[in-house]
């Protein structure tokens, strides 16, 4: 006997193909929309980066034209260095700025107090800020941790140390508004201290520019 063959429900058919074009559609409107949020995210990214590299090294090379000095300051760029390596206690960081040639790692937009290790923006405005921490195990360490401060909590950066590394590096950052005010950094640690874990001075430090 041959087989009969079954009725075609033409609606259901039809109702089928259209469920499909939806979600074909749907679909490739969600394709689109990720493919422009992530290109949208990676430029601002990228933004970020291109200005970290710059603060990485405070000093600039001059623009073209003889009468500019060989080194001169970025005005609205700022970066110190840390001082002091101790995590013994709970204190407020101490910082150095960076001499090069006849310009220094703090712009004209900033004021730098060494007696008192803060840093002051002259202009109001829109400010990205960064702390970049290198923590090194000199002998024996346990684990641990420390939070750093900048200002009345405008940027904390928390660091754990696990008891089977060397050095752990961390950098944490922020953009926010400033008006004028001094800005001081503190460091927080365990009540037993950080025995035997010091800070890089050579590979530690806050830095900020003007967005604008």
């Amino acid at each position: 006997m041959g087989q009969q063959s079954k009725p075609v429900d033409v609606e259901s058919l039809q109702e089928r193909c259209r469920r499909r074009s939806c979600l074909d559609g749907f679909f490739t409107l969600s394709i689109v929309f990720l493919f422009v949020a992530l290109t949208a995210v990676t430029v601002c990214g990228v933004m970020v980066v291109m200005e970290l590299k710059k603060t990485s090294s405070p000093i600039a090379e001059p623009p073209p034209g003889g009468a500019a000095p060989q080194t001169y300051k970025r005005e609205k760029f700022a970066y110190l260095r840390t001082k002091s390596s101790q995590l013994n206690h709970n204190s407020s960081m101490q910082f150095t700025l960076l001499h090069h040639g006849e310009g220094t790692s703090v712009g004209n937009n900033f004021n730098f107090d060494p007696n008192r290790h803060s840093l002051t923006p002259r202009q109001e405005g829109t400010y990205f800020i960064y702390i970049d921490l290198t923590v090194s195990c000199t002998a024996r360490c346990k684990a641990g941790f420390l939070i750093v401060e900048v200002g009345n909590k405008l940027l904390t950066c928390e660091v754990q140390l696990p008891s089977n590394v060397k050095s752990v590096r961390r950098k944490c950052w922020t953009v926010t508004q400033l008006h004028n005010e001094p800005l001081r950094t503190y460091v927080t640690v365990p009540t037993e201290g950080l025995p035997n874990w010091a800070l890089d001075v050579r590979g530690s430090g806050v830095g900020m520019f003007l967005v604008d």
